[in-house]
């Protein structure tokens, strides 16, 4: 690739601050342009053009749809603030907390009509992207619904919860590459493999966040250690304790979980250390590493040169190794 990852970042960022998304009433469209202004890694419409340059040089004619993916992302952002009750995005307070909560609604109902706009008016658009990000959108808000229901079900499998992350975050990741393929007008055998590169990989990514809250270094980590456990959110690590706890580990853990009252470094500390017991970390290391290497593998089936595809895995086993 010509371009840099900074400098990508830049057009990517020059895009969105010089797309017109509206302007009257203000209450509206302000609280656009506040949450895409947050910032954030620009993953997504990075790998929508990391996709598209496999193939061709131009990436410049086709940031617009790169943005459409940020876009809504944001859009779906916006709306889990919402859902989660959520007051900071980025160490900064949400749309729903700045404004109110049916400003927030109505505002990222415009993200998802302009992510459309721009995915339409941009060079290359044709059905199949129409088709596949309307897939893609579907299988979002599958996830986030799977993910409202597990909050109250007392279990949840291994298996339900990989496939609610995938439709969660993975897919989005996955049809980011898809739409650089598409936009290349790559072979059906280069797209397949893009989708599957990016979903796989979106899954060890999220089990690496799993990971991360509770194993991270504090200093590093950039938020709070340890507050899935505070949360008793079902990650894949209490799922899997839960599943393998016997005896005197049952019986702590499930008096954590029903604990109303308690000091929150306490319990973050007591629920480790069950974890180190079950050998839930090294657990959870081998099968966000499975996600990772079958995204690798697929990554390996596009045709494409060398030099480009090494350049996106760099990119990807960058993100892998990351500690925040």
């Amino acid at each position: 690739m010509l371009i840099t990852d900074k400098k990508l970042v830049k057009l990517i960022e020059k895009e969105g601050k010089d797309f017109d998304y509206g302007s009257h009433p203000k209450e509206l469209y302000q609280p656009i342009k506040y949450i895409m202004s947050l910032g954030g890694k620009r993953l997504r419409p990075l790998l929508t053009i990391m996709g598209y340059s496999l193939f061709k040089d131009d990436v410049e004619y086709i940031i617009k749809q790169a943005l459409a993916v940020e876009v809504f992302h944001n859009f779906t952002l916006m709306h889990d603030d919402i859902m989660d009750q959520a007051p900071l995005r980025r160490g900064k307070p949400t749309v729903h907390e700045k404004w109110n909560a049916n400003t927030a609604i109505l505002s990222g109902d415009v993200m998802l009509v302009k992510a459309y706009e721009m995915l339409m008016h941009g060079n290359g658009f044709n059905q199949e992207i129409f088709d596949k990000f309307n897939q893609c959108a579907a299988e979002v808000c599958e996830g986030q619904q799977l993910d409202m229901i597990f909050e109250d079900r007392k279990t949840v499998g291994v298996d339900e919860y990989i496939e609610m992350i995938r439709l969660k975050t993975a897919v989005l990741l996955g049809f980011s590459l898809e739409l650089g393929g598409i936009l290349a007008d790559t072979s059906e055998k280069n797209k397949k493999a893009l989708r599957q590169f990016g979903q796989n990989i979106g899954v060890g990514f999220q089990l690496k966040d799993d990971l991360l809250d509770v194993y991270a270094d504090k200093d590093k980590f950039g938020k709070q250690v340890g507050g899935d456990i505070i949360a008793n959110k079902k990650t894949f690590l209490l799922i899997t304790a839960l599943k393998q706890a016997k005896g005197k580990h049952k019986t702590a853990l499930n008096n954590w979980l029903k604990k109303d009252d308690f000091k929150p470094e306490e319990k973050v500390a007591a629920v480790t250390e069950i974890y180190n017991e079950l050998g839930i970390k090294e657990q959870t290391e081998q099968q966000m590493n499975h996600y990772f290497d079958k995204g690798l593998k697929a990554l390996k089936k596009v045709e494409a040169p060398l030099i480009r595809r090494g350049k996106l895995r760099s990119f990807a086993e960058k993100l892998i190794d990351r500690e925040k």
